[in-house]
């Protein structure tokens, strides 16, 4: 069944899955094909023309904050969103680093901060500071009407991520968070099999990180610090695949764990955590997450339902039903659990970053938002807990 709609006539936003085809009906430029689904969820990049292009005159204003090594993925997405999405700035502390990285990927470089928020065709900026630096950047834009694409974690402490969400909610501004692993195509076909019910009520959940990272990527001042970054392993690395867990098993009642730093490191948070999970479905799961598992694995969530048991890892679902059947959804990608972090396409931030752009101009909240993220954030505090007090921490 598809469903056929003049886009020269629509005022109101429609989703649509990736799987799905988009296109021109024969000899009608305006007229588009959307085949209907019974969970709709967005994401495809070939749906941006439709909502952002054609909805509103001229591409979406979007400035960059923060060029470091997180920001190579974004700068690729952006480029392959040219067409809808223009770079109206750039703006980095370290000018050296700054005018390298405008050059690079054909940014245009601003002088300032201020300068950005003043710039009335900027409607949103992605931050992409370490976290500390988030709270001040979110203060100015958001008082200034921009709206804010973050890059995880929001902040380095529940308190603070809560106190950004607020802010952007007083301000009445978007707040969307990088976390990129939804959008993966394998986690998307599972999210909606889950949905449909095909897979029965999960019972069990078992989620494995099982990274590496060399002393060396400790080594950068503030990395793995309290004070900069928020902590270590949880935070920083296995907050995706954390994430990705709630979004599919759902909310965590309560938890059991231990976090230490292994004799692989010297830094000065943790490297290492493992935990049993309670979840409010009534499932029960486990949690091992580390950067010290040399050479570094990608990471894994399998969950154990009434009908099959699934492992999502690498960019694909493997089905294993209990009729005998197995069958694999997605595509093999590499996820930066080994000694080079940024070992990973950049498909799942375009498809993030073009959601995050047709929810401001639609006016919808975007598929991964700011109070999403505190569900994330409340978990690994409580695991942080439950690890320095001994026992049993409730959500």
């Amino acid at each position: 069944m598809a469903l056929e709609i003049d886009i020269s006539m629509v005022a109101t936003r429609f989703d649509i899955r990736r799987s799905g085809r988009v296109g021109p009906l024969t000899g009608n430029s305006n007229s588009y094909c959307i085949p209907l689904r019974s969970r709709c969820i967005f994401s495809a990049t070939t749906v941006t023309e439709l909502s952002l292009g054609r909805k509103m005159n001229g591409r979406f204003g979007l400035a960059v904050i923060g060029c470091g090594m997180a920001a190579k993925p974004h700068a690729l997405a952006l480029q392959a969103l040219s067409d809808v999405i223009e770079v109206r700035g750039v703006y980095a502390r370290n000018r050296q680093r700054l005018d390298r990285f405008a050059a690079e990927y054909g940014f245009p470089a601003s002088e300032s901060a201020e300068a950005i928020a003043a710039d009335a065709d900027v409607e949103a900026v992605l931050l992409l500071t370490p976290p500390n630096a988030r709270d001040a950047y979110v203060e100015l834009f958001s008082a200034n009407g921009k709206h804010v694409l973050s890059e995880k974690p929001l902040e380095r402490t529940v308190a603070a991520a809560e106190r950004i969400v607020q802010t952007c909610r007083d301000r009445s501004v978007t707040l969307g968070v990088v976390f990129q692993h939804r959008f993966r195509s394998a986690s998307e076909n599972l999210e909606q099999r889950l949905g449909r019910g095909d897979l029965g009520a999960i019972r069990m959940v078992r989620v494995e990180v099982p990274w590496w990272r060399d002393q060396a990527y400790y080594d950068e001042p503030g990395r793995g610090s309290y004070a900069r970054d928020g902590g270590g392993v949880l935070i920083n690395q296995a907050i995706h695949t954390l994430d990705l867990m709630l979004r599919l098993a759902g909310p965590v009642r309560a938890v059991r764990a231990m976090v230490a730093t292994t004799a692989f490191h010297q830094m000065e948070s943790e490297d290492f955590a493992a935990g049993v999970l309670e979840f409010a479905s009534g499932a029960v799961g486990a949690l091992v997450a580390t950067t010290a598992a040399y050479p570094g694995e990608a990471e894994a969530i399998r969950l154990d339902c009434d009908a099959a048991s699934v492992l999502l890892q690498s960019g694909t679902a493997t089905y294993s039903w209990k009729d005998g059947r197995v069958e694999t959804a997605g595509a093999e990608a590499r996820t930066g659990g080994g000694a080079d972090p940024m070992a990973f396409p950049m498909d799942w931030h375009r498809d993030l970053i073009a959601d995050f752009a047709d929810a401001v101009r639609s006016g919808r909240s975007p598929r991964v938002s700011g109070e999403e993220a505190l569900l994330v954030h409340r978990l690994i505090e409580a695991i942080e807990v439950s690890s320095s007090k001994g026992c049993r921490v409730e959500l």
